[in-house]
């Protein structure tokens, strides 16, 4: 058994005794324990191997002798006899958005249904609207979470991919013989989710490249093991390729493996007009000669098109080319142009630091002002702020600023709840002593599309509102976007003079590019934000980064970029 199915055995039996209604903590354990060992850089055999179950964090003797049954005998009899007390389909039907275990187990129990398919039978002729506890309308939830879960994709979130992508090029960086190396694909476009990993290392000698990667401890098994491309698959059960390439091509075969598709059609289109063809290896005369034209850098590809380097995030075939002839490509964002920070929480709800350490963690990293915005009142389940709570806090907050500038600036707002009814968790008298307020969306994000859409525009045209955080309430991969009127939302932040973030968190990238972009084209402020709950939560924010590069944004586009004096002022005049 790879980590991958021990893993899943183990998600598959917290989720079993979580539909018999056993005790938390003992599902907790096994969902925990699957986390860890989807997680796990070396193979669980190997682990075993060593004596060292014990030692991977969470695993006791109880769920190391379970490993050692599934990696000695290829199952767990544990899981064996829960299957005959829970349908191991059923498992599937949590996957719906909106279902949970109790749910499950009411349309087994009460229906017979065990499947995605019969349930999504049984709710569209009308049966589980007479159920306890439900009604129409949690029926059609339930159809509406069958067709989401039938659109998602097996793609890898980017802040999954990442990581893993830079650890593995980090560690074959270490060779003598790589002389420069480079993520590619949609990962280096900054996508949202990502197929395969493309790796790209510069060398003249590939051999002991191939060599260290196809070796790696956290590789199940070899998927191809070629001269200058290699291709395994992790523990986890992704794929990664590697590819080397000499130092004369580079530049070619890293803008083919960066893409995109539609990119690289245009890309050969340019090129077939000056009388060449274009790979990944080189440029080639069409006149039947044979003349090759290398390139060792992307700007050499470009160049030879007659085109400026075209940043990596913009290379989707949606108007980069057409700019970069036209000598008008915007200087996009980097991270080096934002100053400041204007989402985050601390332990007055549901964040790990205090006021003063987020401020000094903010300070540390370079960033001149941040706002301190923890939960409203209504969000139970984050320890929201009663209006007495905000209060005090805003005393604490108002001491640390005094404390802390005139060179480091602490403000006070909130993340306040939007809620179901489409009111605000504060009133407007106590919305008037904070210095930013962002309105947030958290529940019924299922609502019909008129509905969700109006909430989040009374709040836009709430004057005292400034910021609308990660708008379409998009969870990547879990959960899709609220449906909602995106023209009516951009029109009416527009008139209102409503900022929209971005938020940094990779489960987020909220608002989307392709809308972050609009709403840039419109005049519309973004901000662009990491939303931090801890110390490490200040390292998401390349992933903003990236997805605001993917919108074409300029720094003057974002508030995070303006000079606290600027940004004091736009709040003002609001």
């Amino acid at each position: 058994m790879r980590n991958r199915d021990v893993a899943r055995i183990f998600e598959d039996v917290a989720d079993m005794l979580q539909i018999k209604g056993e005790n938390i903590h003992r599902v907790l354990a096994y969902r925990n324990a699957a986390q860890v060992i989807a997680e796990l850089p070396r193979d669980l055999n190997a682990i075993y191997a060593d004596g060292l179950l014990t030692e991977i964090q969470g695993i006791g003797e109880t769920l190391a002798s379970k490993i050692e049954e599934m990696l000695t005998t290829g199952k767990l009899d544990f899981y064996e006899r829960l299957s005959k007390q829970v349908p191991p389909s059923l498992l599937a039907v949590l996957r719906i958005n909106g279902v949970g275990p109790k749910k499950a187990k009411l349309f087994w129990e009460q229906l017979g249904i065990t499947t995605i398919e019969a349930l999504e039978k049984a709710a569209r002729a009308g049966e589980l609207r007479e159920l306890p506890g439900m009604g129409a309308k949690s029926e059609q939830k339930i159809i509406e979470g069958i067709e989401a879960l039938a659109r998602q994709s097996d793609r890898l979130p980017l802040g999954v991919a990442l990581p893993i992508a830079q650890e593995i090029l980090k560690d074959l960086l270490t060779l003598p013989e790589a002389l420069q190396g480079d993520v590619a694909g949609s990962l280096r476009r900054y996508r949202p989710t990502i197929g395969d990993i493309d790796l790209l290392i510069m060398s003249e000698n590939a051999e002991p490249i191939m060599e260290r990667f196809v070796k790696r401890p956290d590789a199940a098994r070899i998927l191809g093991h070629g001269p200058t491309k290699s291709s395994i698959e992790l523990h986890n059960g992704r794929q990664v390729d590697v590819r080397v390439l000499p130092p004369e091509r580079y530049g070619t075969g890293l803008a083919y493996f960066t893409g995109s598709q539609a990119h690289n059609i245009r890309m050969r289109e340019l090129a077939l007009g000056k009388g060449l063809t274009l790979n990944e290896h080189a440029f080639t005369a069409t006149d039947g000669s044979g003349r090759e034209i290398l390139c060792a850098t992307e700007e050499e590809v470009y160049a030879t098109l007659g085109l400026p380097w075209i940043p990596p995030e913009l290379r989707e075939d949606k108007g980069e080319i057409e700019a970069a002839q036209n000598s008008i490509l915007p200087k996009l964002i980097t991270q080096a142009d934002i100053i400041s920070d204007l989402h985050m929480h601390t332990t007055w709800s549901d964040g790990t630091r205090s006021v003063r350490e987020m401020a000094e963690i903010a300070r540390s990293r370079g960033l001149k002002y941040i706002v301190i915005t923890d939960h409203s009142r209504s969000l139970g389940v984050a320890n929201g702020l009663s209006i007495e709570r905000l209060m005090e806090q805003q005393a604490i907050i108002r001491a640390v600023d005094a404390e802390m500038g005139p060179v480091f600036r602490v403000f006070h707002g909130t993340e306040m709840e939007i809620k179901a009814d489409g009111t605000l968790d504060y009133p407007d008298e106590v919305l008037a002593q904070l210095d930013v307020v962002i309105a947030s969306l958290h529940v019924s994000l299922r609502q019909p599309r008129e509905q969700v859409t109006q909430r989040l525009i009374n709040a836009i045209a709430n004057p005292h509102v400034d910021i609308i955080g990660h708008p379409t309430g998009q969870l990547i991969p879990n959960r899709e976007p609220a449906d909602l009127d995106m023209d009516a939302v951009l029109e009416a932040a527009q008139q209102h003079d409503t900022a929209l973030e971005i938020n940094a968190n990779p489960a987020r990238l909220d608002l989307p590019a392709p809308y972050a972009r609009r709403a840039a084209e419109m005049g519309i402020k973004i901000t662009l934000n990491t939303d931090a709950h801890s110390a490490e939560d200040f390292d998401v924010l390349p992933y903003g980064i990236g997805t605001a590069r993917r919108a074409w944004l300029t720094a003057d586009a974002v508030i995070n970029t303006w000079p606290v004096e600027r940004f004091l002022k736009w709040v003002r005049d609001r």
